[in-house]
């Protein structure tokens, strides 16, 4: 496939959250200190949502039939990467369609982490997600903690 030499690569992100309302940190392998939802490319022809159920499935070992779609958020959301990490194959950034999913197999096997990308998992408070991302993804893991927010509000009892 050949890709023009600027361009944001299309993706898919995934808020998953436990029964308590923890979300799902991944930390990575090849950035100290680094944590991140589980996310990743758009496939040819997969649906944005197919996508994410298989990056979750992927890079945490939960499957997609453990989860249970809570909302999509409202629009794509994008983000930069540093210059330096700018290449051919992953582009500028990522423009991405996120999901919020809720799943009960809170017990993730690091066993089954994908050799490399990450090497530990954590369930924690989106606060501290935001807190632990990297500077580049702050902005929009905040964009998500909003749009959570307002879905959670939205489910409260009158």
């Amino acid at each position: 496939m050949s890709f023009p030499t600027r361009y944001f690569r299309a993706g898919v992100g995934a808020v998953v959250l436990d029964p308590r309302g923890r979300v799902l940190l991944l930390k990575r392998s090849d950035v100290a200190g680094a944590w991140q939802f589980p996310q990743g490319g758009l496939d040819e022809g997969e649906s944005p949502l197919a996508a994410a159920r298989r990056e979750v499935q992927e890079e945490t070992g939960i499957p997609a039939r453990a989860l249970r779609l809570l909302s999509r958020h409202p629009e794509p959301l994008a983000y930069e990467l540093p210059a330096a990490a700018q290449t051919r194959r992953t582009g500028m950034g990522q423009v991405q369609y996120w999901f919020y999913f809720e799943t009960h197999a809170v017990h993730v096997p690091l066993e089954r982490l994908p050799p490399g990308e990450f090497r530990a998992a954590q369930w924690t408070t989106f606060d501290r997600a935001v807190a632990q991302a990297v500077s580049f993804r702050a902005p929009l893991y905040r964009q998500l903690r909003r749009y959570l927010r307002t879905l959670r509000r939205q489910r409260r009892p009158a």
